[in-house]
């Protein structure tokens, strides 16, 4: 078989074995566990420039089945604006477990705003809630705590279930165990 040929049937076999693992579907699928529902406070945003804000955290709390705290200054959200509209957040935050340990809190994350939850934001008269908007976190964790320190190994995600701009300010997400 001349290089020309070997070649040929080195590139029908590969592409056979790609469409046939593809076309059977996932081979995977995800789970999640529920970990614990954040609320952050949000005072005003600082305008950076028209593509960058700043959200600072005065206050906050967490709460699940093996976690309850509060969340310490200072901590803030960072949040860019991409050319196509869409939000890109970087935050960052410590936790304070009511067992005195700490747990520092990084994420980025995604909000494609609907027109009329932007508009609630703005305005800061009503709450958006979860399905209005495309909001999805991508928490990670890092402790010293022995207690804790399980979540120095996982992958969290997060899901926006209200937000509020205006007076009282706040966002709240529910946070899920990736298995």
């Amino acid at each position: 078989m001349n290089s020309k040929n070997a070649a040929f049937a080195l590139g029908m076999a590969f592409a056979l074995l790609s469409t046939s693992a593809f076309s059977a579907g996932p081979s995977t699928d995800i789970k999640t566990e529920y970990l614990m529902t954040l609320t952050a406070q949000l005072d005003a945003g600082q305008v950076i420039n028209n593509n960058l804000f700043i959200y600072n955290v005065p206050s906050g709390t967490v709460e699940g089945p093996k976690i309850k705290g509060k969340i310490l200054p200072p901590a803030a959200d960072w949040l860019a604006v991409m050319p196509s509209g869409v939000y890109r957040l970087d935050v960052r935050l410590t936790i304070l477990i009511d067992d005195n340990q700490y747990i520092y809190v990084t994420y980025n994350g995604i909000i494609k705003p609907d027109p009329a939850a932007g508009k609630k934001f703005e305005e800061g008269k009503e709450v958006i809630k979860a399905g209005e908007q495309y909001f999805i976190t991508a928490p990670t964790f890092q402790t010293a705590s022995p207690k804790y320190a399980w979540l120095n190994e996982i992958q969290a995600v997060g899901k926006q279930i209200a937000l509020k701009g205006g007076d009282g300010s706040f966002v709240q997400y529910d946070l899920f165990f990736v298995r």
